[in-house]
């Protein structure tokens, strides 16, 4: 029999107050979770999978002169396909630790927070780092597409910030879209993280296989990620939070960097790069949504500079009632799975 980790006596006694009231848990683990408010996302291909492709070659023409033809000529393309991943985790709570409790729903709803907190920070966790030679079960994150400033062809899109210890963060631009960056949910299946209350039907076991009637909750993600344009996003790499970097005398300049990386998408609105259209008429630029994002060492180190050389690119507005950092328009998130090491 398979046995897992259960809430046992000393948890439940620790959320119970000498009244046997629930108490109020301070949620220390809490972090800022933000890739979710801006992705959008579509069903994929197929329920595993998912398929795009992309103009690889166009066909440019010749000059010609009287009594001379021109051959025929075409575009080429080219095909892709990412993963989706499955995220899992079972939550069990033995019947008899919840007898003569007043609220047992209340009980069980604060261990679920718990589970949607987890999974939600492994999921933008990998949403960032996700790598499926290294973890098969996962999808394929955002780092191993920009992994590189020179060779591939996206290493045009990653910009070296010049550290070279081991404590180094990154800026990273996604420029949202339906036809651009966009997450993936399996085909037939519904999108987000889903719970399944099983009620105390699934017995648990103990150590030595014995069953236990028990509270059961289901928890899934099953996601992906398709950047089927990878001109959209960028990564400012190699940024050193230490003394040599940008704690010392001689700091990169991030809203240097910044500028240059806004450049690189093909076009945006009038207020960031100022190129407004491509020669592509179905090119999908006027429906993104380019974000900014990292984490808060850099968020402090941008208002240091920001303060410092008194940057007016750096604003905040009011989007619906809430403050919003933006840069040349585009909005600034703060990531706390994005690292620094």
């Amino acid at each position: 029999m398979t046995t897992g980790s259960f809430i046992n006596l000393m948890d439940a006694a620790s959320r119970l107050g000498s009244d046997g009231e629930q108490l109020y848990i301070a949620e220390m683990m809490s972090q800022s979770i933000v890739v979710f408010d801006d992705m959008p996302m579509r069903a994929a291909s197929e329920f595993w999978g998912h398929d795009f492709s992309f103009r690889t070659s166009i066909p440019s023409g010749a000059w010609r002169q009287a009594n001379q033809g021109v051959g025929f000529m075409k575009s080429t393309t080219g095909k892709s396909r990412v993963g989706l991943g499955v995220l899992e985790a079972w939550s069990q709570i033995d019947e008899l630790e919840m007898v003569g409790m007043d609220d047992p729903a209340e009980f069980r709803e604060n261990e679920d927070v718990a589970f949607m907190e987890g999974m939600g920070q492994n999921v933008e966790a990998t949403f960032w780092y996700g790598n499926t030679a290294q973890t098969p079960g996962e999808f394929m994150g955002m780092a191993p597409f920009y992994n590189t400033i020179a060779n591939a062809q996206n290493g045009a899109n990653v910009i070296d910030g010049g550290g070279v210890a081991s404590s180094n963060a990154s800026i990273w631009g996604v420029g949202w879209g339906e036809r651009t960056i966009y997450g993936l949910y399996p085909r037939g299946s519904k999108a987000g993280l889903t719970s399944e209350d099983r009620g105390n039907t699934v017995p648990g076991y103990d150590s030595v296989g014995n069953p236990f009637k028990a509270y059961t909750m289901v928890f899934q993600h099953m996601i992906g990620l398709c950047p089927a344009d990878w001109r959209y996003a960028f990564r400012i790499a190699n940024l050193d939070v230490t003394t040599a970097g940008l704690a010392g005398a001689s700091p990169p300049d991030l809203f240097q960097l910044l500028s240059k990386a806004v450049m690189l998408f093909p076009h945006m609105g009038k207020n960031t790069s100022g190129i407004t259209k491509t020669d592509a008429p179905r090119d999908p630029a006027p429906g993104i949504r380019p974000v900014i994002y990292c984490d808060r060492t850099l968020r402090y180190w941008l208002d240091v500079q920001g303060i410092r050389n008194r940057n007016v690119l750096l604003t905040v507005n009011d989007a619906a009632g809430k403050p919003q950092d933006i840069f040349r328009g585009i909005k600034i998130a703060i990531s706390d799975q994005l690292l620094n090491t």
